[in-house]
């Protein structure tokens, strides 16, 4: 097969520390995959598995731009120097193609060494924050039970004084749920302009939900309220992504976040000792899809296991999601959510569908209005207007 005619977007996260963090989140899904490797001491990925994943990464690209994602675990717990070294391997095997890079942290270990290195290299910073000390200190806390936001706080100051571009990811649970606007508001005192609102769905060994988890009622509410104050006020100034997946759905394009997409598995994550998962989420045995050491990046992702990997999320979605009127819109959402039943008993429904769909209902006549917008070439904020009458 000739993978070049793929024209699919490929993305592999790297994961330089593997699920080590210096903090201990109460919802966090990664510590555990620590487990996977017990047999290996360092969770630390070597220099020279480095620099084979930045030429096979860049090779595989079939497009002249090429994003590195690092993740963690927390990925400011590897040395300055590992990310100096990561520059000169990328110019080294760039082939005259753009590099960029994004980086994500949970913001408390930033130096202004690290964001001298950050600005001169232009890297996006993902700061997972919480929303206000009272949220954010609820579940994000170190391995000592200690309080994390005022570290991260500093940390977004420095980011700030050096002019670093950062955005926020904030996980929405059972406790910061029921005050949207707070957690909105708060976004907006600190200058954060692209916010990803997370919510949290996860489940002990027994299947059951844990009791962090966001409600479908609790979601559907929090981006009801939110999306209300900046459909008035904020559109072309704050980029809430989740409104933007659903603008784009609504246009036929795709998303920019895999969960609102019809297919996933574009998007995989290599652990720090070479073995490639088919996506974040679903780093267990059964999706591994190798190791760079034995198979190319380019074997991995387009192998038919990724490739049903991708399909499933349509292919398995239950018959009232299929008939659903807001399908297009939500695609199922994330695979990794379908606990629930349907109401005629079959099982994959997304455990947030109740609140998905109040959200789409809502939101219906601004999605409208803004896709008319954009279609006659006038800018989407003029749905600000619109939504005063």
């Amino acid at each position: 097969m000739d993978y070049t005619l793929l024209q699919r977007p490929l993305y592999v996260m790297l994961k330089p520390v593997g699920a080590h963090c210096n903090l201990a989140c109460k919802y966090c899904y990664y510590l555990d995959k620590s487990k996977l490797y017990d047999d290996e001491p360092r969770h630390i990925m070597s220099e020279a598995l480095l620099e084979e994943f930045i030429k096979q990464y860049i090779g595989a690209q079939t497009t002249n731009e090429v994003l590195f994602t690092w993740h963690g675990g927390e990925t400011f717990m590897r040395p300055l120097a590992f990310y100096e070294r990561a520059i000169e391997l990328q110019r080294k095997y760039a082939g005259g193609k753009r590099i960029d890079n994004c980086i994500q942290t949970n913001g408390t270990l930033i130096t202004p060494e690290w964001c001298r290195f950050l600005h001169d290299h232009q890297w996006l910073v993902g700061v997972s924050i919480d929303g206000p000390q009272e949220f954010h200190d609820e579940y994000r806390r170190n391995r000592q039970g200690r309080p994390s936001w005022a570290k991260v706080m500093h940390g977004i100051d420095m980011l700030n004084k050096y002019n670093v571009e950062w955005n926020a990811m904030a996980v929405v649970n059972d406790f910061n749920g029921d005050y949207p606007l707070d957690f909105y508001h708060f976004f907006k005192e600190i200058g954060c302009h692209y916010i990803q609102f997370t919510p949290i769905v996860e489940r002990d060994e027994q299947g059951r939900l844990l009791p962090f988890c966001v409600s479908p009622q609790q979601w559907g509410g929090f981006l009801c309220e939110i999306f209300d104050e900046w459909v008035k006020k904020d559109v072309g100034e704050y980029f809430i992504q989740i409104f933007d997946a659903t603008l784009a759905n609504w246009m036929g394009v795709t998303p920019g976040i895999c969960t609102m997409a019809r297919e996933c598995g574009h998007a995989a994550v290599m652990e720090f000792n070479g073995d490639v998962y088919a996506c974040d989420h679903f780093v267990f045995p059964e999706h591994r899809l190798g190791n760079i050491h034995h198979e190319s990046i380019v074997e991995m992702m387009y192998s038919p296991k990724q490739m049903a990997f991708g399909r499933m999320k349509c292919e398995a979605l239950p018959t009232q999601c299929r008939e659903c009127e807001w399908l297009f819109a939500c695609n199922g959402e994330c695979p990794k959510n379908r606990i629930a039943e349907t109401k005629s008993g079959e099982m994959g429904l997304n455990y947030l569908c109740e609140g998905y769909q109040k959200y789409f209902k809502h939101v219906a006549p601004y999605m409208d209005f803004m896709k008319q917008e954009l279609m006659a070439g006038r800018p989407a904020s003029n749905v600000m207007t619109f939504s005063e009458r």
